[in-house]
């Protein structure tokens, strides 16, 4: 039955942070049952793999336990540098094991003020369709998103929004669900979380001297450039090459 209930952690951590060590699981795992479990009862998971991890769209890689996803369509070693450093957001234990099922995600304050103004204002009360939008949405926003992402998820459902202000109103409690959206390369913690509790008690204030954008003579600027990777889009052909369109198909994965 531990060892059950220790694979049952496998999972679970392995569907909240994307990437979690062995000794990790086990970690968390003694913090919050009574009896405890050793290396070598991990070390028996990983030698000997069960298939409710390959069940749950969990893989072993090395010491890690990893979500099949981050295998499939992303860079394990630039994942797992996104979250080296950072704390773990370890939610109580009736929590943290319904992570291992992995459509299940924390409904914030901000996932039901999007609902609820969607309900309202596009959907005249259809509950249904906006909690169907809001999912969509959600996804979106554990994965990284853009503006057109989001608008492309209401075409598809042949929704016009009624003027610009409209649609701003919307953008901004997106924006506000995804601020407070628990990410896998921020081991679980939310974005404001990692700038509330980790990163604002350590900004400097701004210099006095505004930015130099011409630079110092050399034709350089001292303004960093920030550019993203290049991301599938929803309505991609979907990269495992089933195709389907990405939304479609492995986007959930």
């Amino acid at each position: 039955m531990s060892t059950a209930l220790l694979t049952d952690y496998a999972i679970a951590l392995t569907h909240l942070y994307g990437i979690v060590h062995k000794d990790k699981v086990v970690e968390i795992y003694n913090l919050q049952n009574e009896a405890k479990m050793d290396g070598e009862s991990i070390d028996n998971i990983v030698k000997e793999i069960p298939e409710e991890l390959e069940d749950n769209f969990v893989e072993v890689y090395g010491d890690y336990f990893v979500a099949e996803a981050i295998l499939e369509f992303r860079d394990f070693d630039e994942q797992l540098r996104q979250g080296r450093g950072k704390p773990y957001y370890i939610p109580a234990k009736e929590e943290l094991l319904q992570y291992k099922d992995e459509t299940y995600f924390e409904v914030t304050e901000q996932y039901k003020a999007l609902k609820a103004y969607l309900a309202k204002d596009l959907f005249t009360g259809d509950d249904d369709m906006a909690d169907l939008i809001c999912e969509d949405i959600q996804g979106l926003c554990q994965y990284g998103f853009s503006a057109n992402e989001v608008f492309d998820i209401f075409n598809d459902q042949g929704v016009n929004f009624k003027s610009i202000e409209q649609a701003n109103e919307v953008l901004q409690l997106v924006m506000d669900l995804a601020n407070n959206t628990r990410l896998w390369e921020n081991n679980g913690h939310t974005p404001r979380e990692i700038f509330e509790k980790y990163e604002k008690p350590h900004l400097r204030p701004l210099p006095k001297e505004p930015f130099d954008f011409k630079g110092s003579g050399d034709g350089e600027s001292n303004v960093i450039s920030f550019q993203s990777g290049k991301k599938v889009g929803r309505n991609d052909l979907c990269p495992c090459g089933s195709g389907k369109k990405y939304k479609k198909c492995c986007l959930g994965k």
